[in-house]
């Protein structure tokens, strides 16, 4: 449930390398904030990513 609700920013797959050069898998997982919010004029429940609260795309109850 790494997903933002408001912009859609999920996980991201890379590798990690070594200094021989050797790689394994790894990801990056967004910032994602349970937070009460206003939405289509109701008070729920979302998970957002801290940069959509900072930016205020979400209106926090």
């Amino acid at each position: 449930m790494a997903k933002c609700s408001v912009c859609g920013k999920g996980v991201t797959f890379g590798q990690n390398v070594s200094h021989s050069n050797r790689k394994t898998n790894r990801m990056w997982k967004p910032n994602i904030r349970r937070v009460k919010a206003v939405v289509d004029g109701a008070h729920k429940t979302v998970y957002v990513c801290s940069r959509c609260l900072r930016s205020g795309k979400v209106t926090r109850v």
